[in-house]
C-alpha cells in the first residue's frame, strides 16, 4: 500500500521512443554487435529503442501496420525518431519471388503513404529517416538460395532502383535518408557488409550504426537523462529526487 501511494504522488514516467520499424533487416538488429542494440545503448536512460522490423515483410504489408503501431491517441507525441527501413524484399524479383515483390512505383507509393500518415498523427518530417536497402551482393545471395532450393531471386541493379525511388520519396516528402546503398558501394568491395549477401554482418551492423548515429544525434542530444544521477538524488529525503 504505501509503495502505491508513493507511486501515485509522482508523474508517470514515459521515455520518448525512437521507432525502428523494417524488415528482417531492423529485426535483426537486436542481435549482439546490432545496430538497433548500438542505438539503444547510445540512447539508454534518453529514450526506449523499439524494434518493430519484421522478416520478410514489403512495404505493401508494412503500410497496413503502421497505423497499428502508432496511432495520435496512443502516444505519437511521445516518438522522438522512426527509421522506415524497406526495399530488400520489395525489391525482389517478379518472376522468381512474386509474393515478396513490389512493383517500384507501387513501393514509392507506399513509402510516402506512410510518411503521410506519420505526419498526420502530428510526427513531423525531421523525426522521419527513410533508408535504403542495403546493395546485393549476387554471388553469395545466390549460394543461400541454391541452399533452399531455390534460383537466385533478386538482382543488385534492381535494388539500386528502389533504393534510388526512396531516396525520391525522402526529397519529395522532406525527411532525412540513410542511402545505404549507395553508401556501402563507396567502397569496392561493399560483401564485407554483409554476412549472406543479403543481411548484414558485424561490420555492416558498425556502419549503418555509425551513419544512423550521426543523423540521429542532433535529433536527440537535447533530450535529458531521466531520472537524476544516484550521486545526486537526495538520500536523506529521496521523494524529493525522484518523485
Amino acid at each position: 500500500m504505501a509503495l502505491a501511494e508513493a507511486g501515485g504522488r509522482g508523474r508517470l514516467l514515459r521515455w520518448p521512443r525512437v521507432l525502428l520499424f523494417g524488415d528482417s533487416i531492423t529485426e535483426y538488429s537486436f542481435q549482439e554487435n546490432g545496430w538497433g542494440a548500438y542505438l539503444a545503448e547510445r540512447l539508454v536512460r534518453k529514450c526506449d529503442v523499439v524494434n518493430r522490423g519484421i522478416s520478410g515483410y514489403n512495404t505493401r504489408w508494412a503500410k497496413l501496420i503502421l497505423p497499428r503501431l502508432i496511432t495520435g491517441s496512443t502516444g505519437a507525441d511521445s516518438i522522438a525518431a522512426v527509421t522506415i527501413f524497406f526495399g530488400a524484399n520489395d525489391s525482389a524479383l517478379k518472376e522468381l519471388n512474386p509474393k515478396q515483390h513490389v512493383p517500384l512505383e507501387e513501393y514509392a507509393a507506399n513509402l510516402k503513404s506512410m510518411v503521410q500518415y506519420l505526419k498526420s498523427v502530428d510526427i513531423t518530417a525531421d523525426k522521419i529517416i527513410l533508408i535504403t536497402p542495403p546493395p546485393l551482393q549476387e554471388s553469395a545471395w545466390e549460394k543461400a538460395c541454391l541452399a533452399k532450393g531455390d534460383k537466385l531471386n533478386r538482382c543488385n541493379a534492381t535494388t539500386g532502383q528502389y533504393a534510388q525511388a526512396c531516396v525520391r520519396v525522402a526529397r519529395e516528402c522532406g525527411t532525412d535518408v540513410l542511402d545505404l546503398w549507395s553508401l556501402m558501394q563507396k567502397n569496392q568491395d561493399f560483401s564485407s557488409y554483409l554476412s549472406d549477401g543479403l543481411h548484414l554482418s558485424a561490420k555492416g551492423n558498425s556502419f549503418v550504426a555509425a551513419q544512423l548515429w550521426s543523423r540521429l544525434e542532433n535529433k536527440l542530444s537535447a533530450l535529458p537523462s531521466l531520472l537524476p544521477y544516484w550521486r545526486d538524488v537526495d538520500h536523506a529525503n529521496p521523494e524529493a529526487s525522484l518523485l
